[in-house]
């Protein structure tokens, strides 16, 4: 039998408690006050989507420029005169 710990520390007594599934998270008196903190607008994907406001908007826009940059304003390398290169 292994010995026991003078300061009565049981580490794998621990480890099971800070399981988030262990009896003890259950029996927690204040996970209701914390439930607040990740659902509804502060849940992960709320917080992330305000993270960069207009970036969707601005993607779009910024893409249909290139869209009508490539299509109506193609410029003619030429330029109207004749140069050759030799």
């Amino acid at each position: 039998m292994p010995s026991r710990n003078p300061t009565g520390f049981d580490v794998r007594e621990f480890k099971a408690a800070a399981h988030p599934r262990s009896v003890w998270a259950k029996k927690d008196p204040w996970a209701r006050y914390e439930a607040w903190r990740y659902t509804g607008p502060f849940s992960r994907w709320n917080r992330f989507k305000g993270l960069f406001p207009g970036l969707g908007t601005a993607t779009v826009l910024f893409a249909g420029y290139c869209v009508y940059e490539q299509l109506f304003l193609k410029e003619d390398h030429g330029h109207g005169h004749e140069e050759s290169h030799h």
